[in-house]
């Protein structure tokens, strides 16, 4: 597992003092983005209002995609000052804060793993990344050409697997979750399936329709979007019972009253099989701050420093107690961000 240091994008920011002096009048830090990090959020923002002077931090979802396309909008008082995030930011993504003027700095805090979970008192599941690709990918090589998806159950995808009807609840295309289950997860088991290569030979060598096709996955119902948080894909399994949900870790943690998590490649998701690199499908958490907004809207600093302190993202913290894999370089990172 490779660990990123804290990246800061520079870009000019003289265009943008109007916009800094409209902030001034905001006391309150603004918060959007990622439904995985947003319980981490509420407890620092919770933790920061109690145990602090400042006002505690407006904390909302939307998705990891909604949350920078928000922090890029520009710089001033109606724009938000973080963007949580638990997939990275594009390049055409900082390309667009910087023609509005917003230097975006990213803050690793922790790690986290997504983990397919089902129904508790239902058979128990022992995936691969091609028993995922197999079970959702739209169409599918065989025998030279490619035809529309047949598999209806997971015992069609590998007969290992329960006989049970695929009902996969997904993120949506606005979450970083689906970014990294698409890469390490829909694509992986492409190529592990071997379709990879059978489509390259379809196709005449073309690597970017190949992926194009190996992503595309189903609309027969198989496999369904999940536009809200984690809550919404719970209450999907509620209402299905033969479903299966993909979560972050943490969110599976604090509801195993309720579910039953899968093996991915022989390897059961946890705090410390994802610290280990053992488990293979794991992201890093981290939030992007707008530097213009540092030293403009009260507390902004100090909240940075105070969710990176170890008493909060640190091991035996009430971040590491709700599911949080604390990172290793913690203290690095705690040094580039102080007097920002």
């Amino acid at each position: 597992m490779s660990f990123a240091k804290l990246s800061v994008s520079v870009f000019a920011v003289a265009a943008v003092s109007a916009g800094v002096a409209s902030a001034q009048s905001r006391d309150t830090i603004s918060i959007a983005g990622s439904s995985t990090v947003l319980p981490y959020a509420n407890i620092v923002a919770e933790a920061f209002g109690a145990e602090t002077d400042f006002p505690t931090p407006v904390v909302e979802g939307g998705g990891s995609s909604t949350g920078r396309r928000l922090l890029c909008e520009g710089v001033g008082e109606g724009t938000i000052d973080i963007a949580n995030s638990s997939s990275l930011m594009r390049d055409s993504e900082r390309e667009t804060c910087a023609a509005n003027g917003v230097t975006p700095i990213e803050v690793r805090f922790g790690y986290d793993g997504i983990v397919f979970a089902s129904d508790i008192n239902g058979p128990s599941f022992a995936f691969t990344p091609a028993d995922w690709y197999m079970a959702l990918a739209a169409e599918l090589p065989v025998e030279g050409e490619m035809v529309a998806n047949p598999n209806t159950s997971w015992a069609d995808v590998n007969a290992d697997l329960p006989d049970q009807p695929i009902n996969a609840f997904i993120p949506g295309t606005n979450h970083g979750t689906r970014e990294v289950f698409e890469e390490n997860v829909i694509l992986a088991g492409c190529e592990e399936s071997g379709a990879m290569a059978a489509i390259l030979e379809i196709n005449g060598g073309d690597e970017d329709a190949a992926e194009e096709s190996c992503l595309a996955l189903r609309t027969d119902g198989a496999s369904v979007d999940i536009e809200g948080d984690y809550t919404q894909t719970l209450a999907n399994l509620d209402s299905t019972p033969t479903g299966m949900g993909v979560f972050g870790l943490s969110f599976y943690e604090n509801n195993t009253d309720r579910l039953q998590v899968a093996t991915m490649s022989g390897i059961t998701p946890s705090t410390e099989t994802i610290a280990s690199g053992e488990y293979p499908v794991s992201r890093p958490l981290q939030f992007y701050v707008k530097q213009e907004h540092i030293g403009v809207i009260p507390g902004l600093q100090e909240y940075v420093e105070f969710f990176l302190s170890d008493e909060i993202a640190g091991p035996g913290g009430p971040l590491a107690e709700y599911g949080l894999v604390p990172d290793p370089e913690l203290a690095a990172t705690q040094e580039l961000v102080s007097g920002l």
